[in-house]
């Protein structure tokens, strides 16, 4: 036939745009063959919708189809399909045009973003020509040969990339598209493999588009040994190669799949496959989401904690498909940092192959699809502790300190949350106890949840501070990790329970009676030690802002505690872990005026004010609540000489 060749220029920005995508788009230059796969599956589907819409379209009798072939010699690499194919005015107007309009303006956000993976904005997304131009990072040239059903005659687009593509009518024996690249150089350095390398496609394909719903296939070969008619090795036989066309793709979308259908072992397997882990998964999650719009999630709840869980630089998200089409393996954006430890799949019907990053945060759907998943996930959890507790507590041992960062990173879901969790408590040397189990045991007319944070539960139980809660039998939390002193400033109430610090405020414990009394019967000794009081403030005013006395004290001579908005011992602690500057907070010493010190110190206070004794007593009373709660001498050198000192005294 005569062919009539068109030579063309791309517009100004439009050669811009092309420069950019060959150097700077794409970091990794292996996805230009999701993005021609992607494109061919597209095309295949198109067909099957409009030969449903339009009765005078006949397909061919091949079976749908994307192949891949690989010529070492010509150092080529061709992707066919038998799609729907385009005209010759499809051809103008998807990849001789990559935008219609908003070009400048593309341009310049992606002269800003070079670094990313696949920053494309939304108004390009779906546009055939910019996938189909990430051809240009791997050949020196490009040609596509299409033929669109129903039309007789195929056309043929050819471009270097230098800024010129040439059209020509040519022929083609059915409907469809034929993609040749002619490869350059395999270049480490810049990332370019050796694309006729049919290890390097095959680890491509499974990769990226493993899940594609049409076989990709391509002619592999491999050496066969001379056999027998009973398929035994003849010795000194030959070895022929043999050329076998295989399906490099499982088309197997597990998540697709009807439940069913889906055994335990396949859940296991497939969990193994996508989180290196070698343990089975404690729990598997199915969902489907329809509506404004459509995906699907199977996600996983690990047994055990990864050696990486609390690594800054681990590598964690869900991995991100659409349309069955891998698009990143760390999609943080779906999950919140709490639930890290999640693994699983999305796959999404409505997001763009294009998508990247930055639109991401900003994008709809990624934000409904992740309150979805949120929800699913801990009512799933909140479902296995209702009826697998023992299972639950297993899952909790090994990620309860995670889970507890959602309690001041969660607010949406902060009640599901504190229903979930468990904490140490005095109820139970060993037994981990809810909130919600806590509340049930408390006494009448009590209307708080006491808790106390720590470095661990011996200093905790030993601490003077417990001494009148034990006495009265009121059980207190136990907190020992380090993100309980965050959370503990967000829940400040849980079933119109108010939650409060053992060791911060004033304590009122029993009847309204009982507070009473005890109220009254601190007046009568705060009158008789006042002026004592006032001293010991005044000599110890560097360290404390207030001396007073405390009911919470029933062996012990003394403690330190804060105000309800001071910042924990504890905290501090955390905060200078974490390179911050933390101001010193000044607390209260409380004393016991029970305690036979108190009465020593009066008589000795009554008898000498400027008695030498009393500065250093008031200095061992403070001494002494640092060390009973487990917290550093500001001077331990001078510490240990007053102890000394005081010894000799009393031999």
């Amino acid at each position: 036939m005569s062919k009539t060749i068109e030579r063309h220029e791309f517009q100004a920005e439009t050669k811009e745009l092309l420069d950019l995508m060959i150097h700077s788009i794409y970091s990794n230059k292996d996805i230009f063959l999701r993005e021609l796969i992607s494109n061919s599956s597209d095309a295949i589907d198109k067909l099957k919708f409009e030969s449903l819409t339009n009765k005078e379209i006949t397909q061919t009798e091949d079976s749908p189809c994307i192949l891949l072939e690989v010529n070492k010699n010509n150092h080529t690499l061709t992707v066919q399909d038998n799609g729907i194919g385009m005209s010759r005015e499809e051809v103008v107007h998807l990849i001789g045009t990559i935008a219609k309009s908003g070009t400048r303006e593309f341009i310049n956000v992606l002269k800003e973003n070079k670094s990313q993976d696949s920053l494309l904005p939304p108004e390009l997304i779906g546009q055939f020509g910019v996938g189909f131009y990430s051809t240009f990072m791997v050949a020196d040239k490009v040609t596509l040969v299409t033929k669109r059903v129903g039309e007789p005659t195929a056309t043929q687009w050819e471009s270097s990339g230098d800024g010129t593509y040439t059209i020509e009518d040519t022929d083609r024996p059915s409907h469809g598209t034929t993609i040749t690249l002619h490869l350059k150089q395999a270049d480490s350095e810049d990332g370019l493999h050796d694309y006729t390398d049919e290890w390097v496609i095959q680890n491509i394909v499974k990769k990226y588009s493993d899940f594609v719903a049409y076989p990709i296939q391509m002619d592999i070969e491999h050496q066969e040994v001379e056999r027998d008619a009973e398929g035994k090795p003849i010795e000194g036989g030959q070895t022929k190669t043999i050329v076998e066309r295989q399906t490099l793709n499982s088309m197997k979308a597990i998540w697709t799949r009807p439940e069913s259908e889906v055994s335990d072992e396949e859940y296991n397997e497939f969990y193994k496959h996508i989180s290196h882990d070698w343990n089975d998964p404690l729990r598997n999650i199915r969902m489907k989401m329809e509506g404004t719009f459509e995906a699907q999630a199977l996600l996983f709840i690990p047994a055990k904690a990864p050696m990486d869980l609390f690594y800054r630089d681990a590598h964690r998200g869900i991995q991100l498909y659409v349309k069955r089409v891998f698009i990143m393996d760390d999609c943080k954006e779906l999950m919140p940092d709490y639930l890290r430890f999640i693994k699983g799949v999305v796959d999404s019907e409505d997001l763009s192959l294009n998508i990247s990053r930055e639109i991401l945060q900003q994008n709809r759907q990624i934000t409904a699809i992740r309150k979805r998943l949120v929800k699913k996930v801990l009512s799933s959890l909140e479902d296995m502790r209702k009826t697998q507790k023992e299972e639950y507590l297993a899952f909790w041992n090994e990620f309860g300190r995670v889970m507890k960062e959602g309690l001041y990173e969660d607010y949406e879901n902060r009640q599901t949350l504190t229903e979930i969790s468990f904490f140490q408590s005095t109820h139970d040397a060993t037994a981990l106890t809810t909130l919600r189990e806590y509340v049930d045991r408390m006494k009448p007319g009590q209307d708080t949840i006491y808790y106390m944070t720590g470095e661990s539960r011996a200093k905790i139980e030993n601490s003077p501070h417990l001494e009148a809660f034990k006495e009265k039998g009121y059980e207190v939390l136990i907190l020992t990790d380090p993100v309980d002193e965050l959370w503990v400033q967000s829940v400040m109430e849980f079933d119109e329970k108010s939650l409060q610090s053992v060791g911060k405020g004033t304590v009122e414990l029993g009847t309204e009676e009982e507070k009473k009394e005890a109220e009254k019967a601190l007046q009568e000794k705060e009158q008789t030690y006042h002026s004592l009081l006032e001293f010991l403030k005044s000599k110890l005013e560097n360290d404390v802002k207030e001396v007073r006395l405390s009911n919470r004290l029933t062996n012990s001579p003394s403690c330190l505690v804060s105000n309800p908005s001071d910042m924990t011992p504890q905290m501090e602690q955390l905060l200078k872990a974490m390179n911050q500057e933390v101001p010193h907070t000044k607390r209260i010493l409380e004393i016991n005026p029970n305690h036979p010190i108190m009465e020593k110190l009066q008589t000795l206070f009554q008898a000498n004010k400027d008695d030498a004794r009393l500065n250093d007593y008031a200095s061992l009373l403070y001494g002494q609540a640092l060390l009973s709660e487990g917290s550093p001498l500001p001077n331990p050198a001078a510490f240990s000489k007053l102890v000394t000192e005081l010894m000799m005294q009393s031999i």
